[in-house]
């Protein structure tokens, strides 16, 4: 019948195409329409407060008063964080500040030098 995917919420076979989107009829749900064998090998870009695309190494500023959660201490705005590694979930971004230590960070907290 068809080439499409079924839809990954619902499992309908009636998706269709809109452009470069699929869309679901019965369930409205709209995705990419890139071939998981695609999506799967590209890697997952971080990005920081205002868009750029962060990397291992990079040297990024904080945007905002950070509460160290268990402790007293605060990361302040301007503080710069060098040698940063990216890793995997909420916090992405793991790294060592100068008087605090090794933490993790948001992305959407800093910024790109």
């Amino acid at each position: 019948m068809s080439s499409l995917p079924p839809c990954p919420i619902c499992n309908s076979e009636y998706t269709y195409e809109d452009g470069p989107m699929l869309v679901c009829p019965e369930c409205a749900h709209e995705w990419s329409g890139a071939t998981p064998e695609a999506s799967a090998d590209d890697e997952k870009i971080i990005r920081d407060s205002v868009g750029n695309a962060l990397q291992d190494g990079d040297t990024v500023t904080v945007i905002k008063d950070l509460k160290v959660k268990g402790s007293s201490l605060v990361v302040k705005v301007g503080t710069k964080v060098k040698n940063i590694r990216l890793c995997d979930g909420d916090h992405d971004i793991d790294c060592k500040i100068d008087g605090i230590g090794a933490m993790k960070l948001k992305s959407e907290f800093v910024r790109k030098v």
